[in-house]
C-alpha cells in the first residue's frame, strides 16, 4: 500500500507542474521513480530503463488530453504534425532500442546530464528569435526524428526541443505549443511502444511489469496527474509563474545532484 500512495503522490506532484508550467513529466519523473524502484529492489541494471519505460507510457495520457485543449482553441498546425510524425516514429523507436541496449549506468548519465541542462535553461527562461522559414518535408522530417529520438532517452513529450525549433522559424508562440502537444503524442505513442517490445524477453523484471513499462506505477500516476494538472493550470492564471518556474528549476537541479552522487 505504501508504494501505491507513492505513486498516486508522484503522480499529483508531476500532474501539478505540468498544468502549472506546461512542461512534461518525465525530468521529474523519472529520478522518483528511480528511488522508489530502487527501494523495492528492483534489478538494478534494469530500474532506469523501467523508469524511463513507465514515465514514457504516462505521457500518451496526457498528451491525449493536451491535445484535445489546444485542437479546441485552434492552436495546433496539423501540416506541421503530419510532416514530423514519420521522422518522430522513426527516431523515438531508434532511441528506445538504443536506451535498450545501454547499461542502466549509461543510461542514468546521459539522463543526469540533459536534467543538468534542462534545469539550467528553466532558470534562465530564454526564448528564441525567429530567423527561417520552416524546412520542407525532409528538413521537417529530420527535425522530427532527432526530437523523436532525445525524448525517447528522457521519457519526455518533446515540448523542451519543439517548441524553440518552431519559434526559431517563425511559428507564432502559441501555434508552436499547441503542435508541440500534438507532436508529443506520437512521441509518447511510439515511445511507450518501444519501451515494451526491448524489455519483452528480459526475464529478470518485477511482476506486473509489461516490457519496460511498469505497470502499477502506471496506473497510480496517471490516476493522480489526471486530477492535478487541471489544478496547476488555474493556478497558472493567478501566480507569478516565473518565481515558480525557478523553484522548479532547483528542484530538478537538486534531483540531478541526487543521482549524479548516487552514480560516482
Amino acid at each position: 500500500m505504501e508504494w501505491w500512495l507513492a505513486y498516486l503522490a508522484t503522480g499529483a506532484f508531476v500532474g501539478f507542474f505540468a498544468g502549472l508550467l506546461g512542461i512534461g513529466g518525465g525530468l521529474s519523473m523519472v529520478p522518483i521513480l528511480v528511488f522508489l524502484f530502487g527501494a523495492q529492489d528492483f534489478p538494478a541494471n534494469h530500474v532506469m530503463h523501467l523508469a524511463l519505460g513507465t514515465a514514457m507510457t504516462t505521457i500518451v495520457f496526457t498528451a491525449v488530453s493536451s491535445l484535445r485543449a489546444h485542437h479546441a482553441h485552434q492552436a495546433v498546425r496539423w501540416d506541421i504534425v503530419r510532416a514530423m510524425t514519420p521522422g518522430i516514429v522513426a527516431g523515438t523507436l531508434l532511441g528506445t532500442a538504443l536506451v535498450g541496449s545501454l547499461p542502466s549506468r549509461w543510461v542514468a548519465l546521459i539522463f543526469t546530464a540533459f536534467v543538468f541542462y534542462a534545469s539550467a535553461r528553466m532558470w534562465r527562461s530564454t526564448r528564441t528569435r525567429p530567423t527561417r522559414p520552416l524546412p520542407g518535408k525532409a528538413g521537417m522530417s529530420v527535425a522530427g526524428g532527432i526530437i523523436g529520438g532525445v525524448s525517447s532517452l528522457l521519457a519526455a513529450g518533446g515540448a523542451f526541443m519543439t517548441v524553440p525549433f518552431l519559434t526559431l522559424c517563425n511559428v507564432p508562440m502559441h501555434h508552436a505549443i499547441g503542435t508541440s502537444a500534438a507532436v508529443g503524442l506520437p512521441i509518447a505513442i511510439a515511445g511507450a511502444v518501444g519501451y515494451v517490445l526491448n524489455g519483452y524477453r528480459v526475464e529478470t523484471l518485477p511482476a506486473w511489469s509489461l516490457g519496460f513499462v511498469y505497470l502499477p506505477a502506471l496506473l497510480g500516476i496517471v490516476a493522480a496527474s489526471v486530477l492535478t494538472a487541471p489544478v496547476g493550470a488555474k493556478v497558472a492564471h493567478k501566480t507569478e509563474v516565473g518565481v515558480l518556474r525557478k523553484i522548479f528549476a532547483v528542484f530538478l537541479f537538486v534531483l540531478a545532484g541526487k543521482m549524479a552522487t548516487s552514480l560516482i
